[in-house]
């Protein structure tokens, strides 16, 4: 700092020019009234010119003392608060005096200490803060009361950019109006707008799921306050997709479960009744009462049986006898085991494979046997007479592994596009395309047979077009996985 701009310079330059007017001033009446009276008067003005550069000189010395004493410890004090500004919170004050500057100092020592720690506290709550969120796999968003993001973790900045292309048309006529304010937070997102204006209005906590696309969010927004206003709100998001879907899984298979029960029950309920009331006239008709009673008895037992063989497999807990199986061998005995039902049914059964060895060196021959089973059965179910059910096999290798490739094809009605890929779903029934014959299945086939291809590591998947049949084609690996 330049001496002049300090105020000890200032003090200094008015103290000397104070003192110059004084002694101008006293010059001019003093020296006439000196030659007059004094006959030695060059001998007094010249001692009172050495009393003024006297006075002068100690008026500067008590300058420099001042400037040494309070400027130059001003001056620390000023760089110390500039250092403490741009966030050197370790800097401090060496003056040891004791007078107001030595006083000041040891404030602002004190108070550069207490600043630090507060510092280095906000900083390890921030730290804190921030791992805490970064750690979260919740979408965590905060937004100010306009709509702007202020902070978010990494899955809600990845959130953020996967929501930013959402159209935003689709709004029904009767919402124009709500729409118009929808848009004045463009910046927070399109499905989350009408929950951010709900907890800028209520000030309240808001709690609501949240359909984008394909899936469903959980959605937990809260006001953050500043005294007494709001002035952000900050939002908790939690994907939900899979629970609500194995809550729909669970509704349904509950719905399904008691309709399918209920048919047997009430069939056999009634024609136990018509025994009862006497109303089989001869014992042929009593016979085939209770031939129907057997029939649905029957049927209910092999759903429950199907329901505990598929909570089984979904709960990994089945039984898997794994060895080395010959799928020829495996091959030749389903096609002779339906060969008589093919021509009970006027049905042609084909059978093509490959000369040579068909072998999966880690697979369960009867799991396997039971998949084959299923699949022809429901072909068989399903195609007229004189058609044709071909059992289609070859090796083949993809991405450098080798499966062996089963393809069960039928002449059937085929199944309708929107059904088909529902087809492996547990009591799921494609009757829209499909005429079933006079014994129905459970609706569980299927599924448990996805469920022992995927235990071996293999897939499964269908094709179809209406009215020209159906090809289920199954791949089992030959290495052991």
């Amino acid at each position: 700092m330049s001496f002049w701009r300090s105020l000890v310079g200032k003090l200094w330059a008015t103290i000397i020019c104070l003192v110059a007017v004084v002694l101008i001033t006293v010059g001019l009446f003093l020296l006439p009234y000196i030659d007059s009276n004094f006959a030695n008067s060059g001998a007094i003005k010249r001692l009172f010119m050495y009393a003024c550069m006297i006075g002068f000189s100690l008026t500067t010395f008590f300058a420099l003392f001042l400037f040494t004493k309070i400027t130059q410890p001003m001056q620390q004090v000023i760089e110390a608060a500039n250092n403490i500004r741009r966030g050197q919170y370790g800097t401090r004050l060496n003056l040891r005096t004791s007078d107001e500057i030595g006083q000041l100092a040891t404030s602002f020592n004190h108070m550069a200490a207490e600043l630090e720690e507060n510092i280095r506290s906000l900083n390890h709550e921030k730290g804190h803060l921030s791992s805490v969120l970064r750690s979260m796999t919740d979408p965590v968003i905060t937004f100010d009361n306009e709509g702007h993001v202020i902070l978010t973790n990494p899955h809600g900045q990845k959130l953020l950019e996967t929501w930013s292309d959402l159209n935003l048309e689709h709004q029904e006529e009767s919402d124009a109006g709500q729409e118009s304010k929808l848009a004045v937070f463009s910046a927070v997102p399109l499905p989350l707008r009408p929950l951010f204006m709900d907890t800028l209005s209520q000030g309240g906590d808001q709690r609501a799921n949240v359909h984008v696309r394909q899936g469903v969010w959980s959605v937990h927004m809260a006001p953050l306050y500043s005294e007494d206003h709001i002035r952000g709100a900050v939002a908790v998001l939690r994907d939900v997709t899979e629970e609500v879907r194995l809550e729909k899984m669970r509704r349904d298979f509950v719905a399904n479960v008691s309709h399918e029960i209920r048919t047997p029950l009430s069939m056999m309920q009634g024609y136990s009744e018509a025994l009862l009331d006497g109303m089989a006239s001869s014992p042929e008709e009593r016979n085939e009462l209770v031939q129907v009673i057997h029939d649905e008895s029957l049927r209910m037992g092999r759903l429950v049986k199907d329901l505990l063989d598929l909570a089984r497999m979904e709960a990994g807990h089945t039984d898997m006898m794994m060895g080395q199986v010959d799928m020829g061998e495996l091959l030749d005995r389903i096609y002779r085991k339906f060969s008589v039902r093919a021509k009970e049914r006027d049905i042609i059964l084909d059978l093509h494979r490959p000369e040579g060895l068909l072998v999966l060196k880690s697979a369960d021959m009867d799991k396997l046997e039971q998949v084959l089973t299923n699949l022809l059965d429901n072909a068989f179910r399903h195609t007229p007479a004189d058609k044709q059910i071909s059992i289609l096999t070859d090796s083949v290798v993809l991405e450098g592994r080798r499966y062996i490739e089963i393809a069960i094809r039928d002449q059937g009605a085929g199944i309708h596009p929107d059904d088909l890929p529902f087809i492996f779903e547990r009591f799921y029934k494609a009757d829209k395309a499909r005429v079933r014959g006079e014994s129905g299945g459970t609706g569980l086939g299927l599924a448990i047979v996805k469920n022992i291809v995927e235990s071996h590591h293999g897939q499964i998947f269908a094709a179809s077009k209406l009215g020209e049949g159906t090809t289920f084609t199954l791949r089992l690996p030959v290495e052991k996985q």
